[in-house]
């Protein structure tokens, strides 16, 4: 796995330290190579997320630093992992005398990047005075050497060259989001204000470092191509994003599969496994069970790679991704039970809210409702993340094949809404260790989000109330009267509300 860049500096930190001698230093700047600390601003971000065990209050505070390129007349791009849950950001001067609030213009938190800019106007001019915003690079080419940048304290400037080794698509920030990634073989330095910084290629702005494995010194680089693409769009007007296709597939290298999907041996595809409710796919009329042969004529062979012009083999996504924009039409050749079919799919925005499981829910509280002690939330992409580095492999299998199988629920709930613990209570006796159970019914009334379920509640008041699961059809009974007594406790404790639906 690979950890933010400050993460690993400071585990590199903790290693003997080598003398100053030792150490490998950047080459001092040349002519060809002068200064930019006039391009480049410090930002401090002060990050609060929700607490994923008890949804109605934050979880403590933390603090990011980073060195962040300026794009534009007081416009800064950095990624969209310092801004997300931030409750306070400021961009700082490299000389560390100078400061100003600074906002979110437009963040794409699948592509990892945001466009930041001053809240006031007059602190951003003093700020942002005598700077130079950054131009962008050509794309880099396999083999090229690029300069990840740093700025130490003092405002001494650190320049590790290293080597672009590959280029593939691929995610940095949220799983399932893949976009075009430069894999570069650098040994980076401790610096400060290094949670992300900018990567250069002659003095112009070639990416934006999002992740660092000191053990491998390879650094995870968004490409110059989706920077670029972010920029504009962000730049024009009110941000878009970046399409989706709306597909989840699956590689045809093996034999007995082709066979089944009647694959000849000279083609090769990908196999449609699942399609998302409402994509472009589905409003193309793409089907499970289909095979993606080629996009806009690209052979896509049977890992799911076809033959960029520049960067030679990439997966296939970066096609309709990092390629296309929202309402283009991409064309697709398919093969469909054996048969040659081609398909034309005008490209949609994927919106986070649509999704029966949300990847993310940044800058926004979470849904949930304690009921006499019991806490139910709506199942997200964080909560199965709570369940540790591992979670994939240790979060319970029912939660996961929601996440893994969504179209199996679409028919029946816009959003999942579990049982995610129990707190003792004499309402709770003998229910205490339930928990990550699914909730189907609530007093003979279907759950299709957290607001039915409030609802549901509420409309039986006088009675037991009966809270049906899917999971082997079980269910338990609450009394109202028991309930409503240990709520008003939880209030007078320090809960400071019973629930939230929005």
């Amino acid at each position: 796995m690979r950890l933010p860049l400050l993460t690993m500096l400071l585990l590199s930190a903790c290693q003997p330290s080598k003398s100053a001698a030792q150490a490998v230093a950047p080459a001092a700047a040349t002519p060809a190579q002068a200064s930019l600390n006039s391009s480049v601003v410090r930002l401090n971000s002060t990050v609060q997320a929700w607490s994923a065990g008890q949804p109605w209050e934050k979880a403590p505070p933390t603090s990011r630093r980073a060195l962040a390129a300026i794009v534009a007349p007081q416009q800064v791009l950095t990624t969209s992992e310092m801004v997300a849950d931030a409750t306070y950001l400021e961009f700082e001067s490299p000389d560390g005398t100078r400061f100003a609030p600074a906002k979110v213009i437009a963040v794409d938190y699948e592509a990892n990047l945001a466009l930041l800019g001053p809240v006031s106007a007059d602190t951003g001019d003093k700020l942002f005075e005598n700077t130079k915003p950054l131009e962008l690079a050509t794309a880099p080419t396999l083999g090229q050497t690029l300069d990840i940048y740093q700025i130490e304290d003092n405002g001494a400037e650190l320049r590790t060259t290293g080597t672009l080794q590959s280029i593939d698509v691929s995610s940095n920030f949220l799983p399932g989001h893949n976009f075009l990634t430069y894999l570069v073989k650098a040994s980076m330095q401790s610096a400060a204000s290094s949670f992300t910084v900018p990567v250069i290629q002659h003095g112009k702005l070639a990416g934006v470092l999002s992740s660092y494995n000191s053990k491998d010194q390879i650094c995870d680089v968004c490409a110059t191509d989706i920077v670029a693409r972010f920029i504009k769009q962000a730049t024009a007007g009110p941000y878009v994003g970046f399409p989706s296709l709306g597909v989840a597939i699956a590689r045809t290298e093996d034999p007995s599969f082709r066979q089944w999907l009647k694959l000849p041996d000279d083609q090769g595809g990908v196999y449609i496994n699942s399609v998302r409710k409402g994509g472009a796919a589905a409003a193309a009329g793409i089907r499970k069970g289909d095979v993606i042969l080629a996009v806009d004529g690209h052979r896509i062979d049977r890992r799911g790679y076809y033959q960029h012009v520049t960067y030679g083999s990439l997966g296939w996504g970066h096609l309709a991704r990092g390629e296309r924009s929202v309402g283009d039409l991409i064309t697709l050749s398919l093969i469909r039970e054996g048969q040659p079919l081609e398909v034309k799919a005008t490209l949609t925005r994927e919106e986070e809210h649509t999704r029966l499981v949300p990847n993310y829910k940044f800058d926004k509280a979470p849904n949930y409702l304690v009921k006499g002690g019991f806490i139910f939330q709506d199942l997200t992409l964080p909560m199965l993340q709570a369940f540790g580095e591992d979670w994939s492999a240790r979060a319970p299998l029912n939660l996961l094949d929601v996440y893994e199988n969504p179209e199996k629920y679409h028919d029946r709930a816009e959003r999942i809404v579990f049982l995610s613990a129990v707190i003792p209570t004499p309402a709770t006796v003998g229910y205490e260790s339930l928990r990550n159970l699914i909730v189907r019914r609530v007093n003979g009334k279907d759950i299709r989000n957290m607001k039915s379920l409030i609802e549901a509640f509420n409309a039986n008041l006088t009675a037991l109330h009966s809270i049906e699961f899917d999971e082997e059809k079980f269910t338990i009974y609450l009394d109202e009267a028991s309930s409503s007594s240990v709520d008003a406790q939880l209030l007078q404790r320090g809960i400071p509300r019973l629930s939230r639906a929005e």
